[in-house]
């Protein structure tokens, strides 16, 4: 396929085959989800799941690849399966817009992925997605805390057991560790120092239909980007076997 020939000069037909058979999904379609996707869809992967209950809003066209002018208030997952048939129109993606959940999961994963792809920024869902991949030996790619964060060479990536200096890594290494689970979730984290979280603030774009409201956070642009894309590289290089 001309659309992947760069990528079969560097890794091989072989691999390339691997990843074109590929069943992905990835829960949470924000900033960090919007860059891992599309860069899964670059390299090939033949099949994605998205899973988002959100709509694109304005708050997002500082950081999210899939927010422009005309995507505002279009569901996340139907924005990006749209982005991905321009990208790669062999590419299978399922969008299904709805809060990934303990009561949702059986139909999130109705079928088995080959890999997760953990962006969710909720503590309870994302604590109930990693137990759930790990009880069923779903290899899971998750991400801590990006928002905040402006040291780009701080970025890391590794064991959750191992990370250090995220206060998100911190409640859901405990939690999970209530759950009986000490390792085995690989994470992309920042370890640089973060101040006091702010107060909630209150927007006409905040959506409480499931969950606490949670406080809206300062972020970059590039932050979120490279951990998406740290995730998507770490996930596609388990997926064909290394690069």
């Amino acid at each position: 396929m001309e659309r992947l020939f760069c990528t079969e000069l560097l890794i091989g037909k072989e691999k390339v085959a691997k990843l074109r058979h590929a069943f992905v999904t990835v829960v949470g379609i924000g900033a960090v989800g919007g860059f891992a996707t599309e860069a899964l869809a670059r390299i090939g992967v033949g099949r994605l799941r998205l899973v988002d209950h959100d709509k694109v809003t304005t708050t997002n066209l500082n950081r999210n690849i899939l927010a422009l002018d005309h995507t505002l208030g279009v569901p996340k997952v139907e924005a990006m399966k749209q982005r991905i048939h321009g990208i790669n129109p062999a590419c299978k993606v399922e969008a299904m817009q709805m809060f990934a959940a303990e009561d949702s999961l059986e139909k999130v994963f109705s079928q088995r992925p080959d890999l997760v792809v953990d962006a969710i920024d909720a503590l309870n869902p994302k604590v109930q997605v990693l137990t759930y991949c790990h009880a069923n030996k779903i290899p899971v790619f998750s991400s801590m805390g990006a928002a905040t964060r402006t040291k780009i060479h701080l970025v890391k990536s590794g064991d959750l057991s191992k990370s250090q200096g995220c206060p998100l890594a911190r409640e859901v290494r405990g939690r999970l560790r209530r759950n009986g689970i000490k390792k085995g979730i690989f994470c992309v984290y920042s370890d640089e120092p973060v101040g006091k979280m702010p107060k909630v603030v209150n927007s006409e774009e905040d959506d409480y239909e499931r969950g606490r409201r949670r406080a809206k956070l300062g972020s970059l642009p590039t932050i979120p980007a490279i951990f998406g894309l740290t995730l998507a590289h770490h996930a596609a290089e388990h997926l064909c076997g290394g690069f």
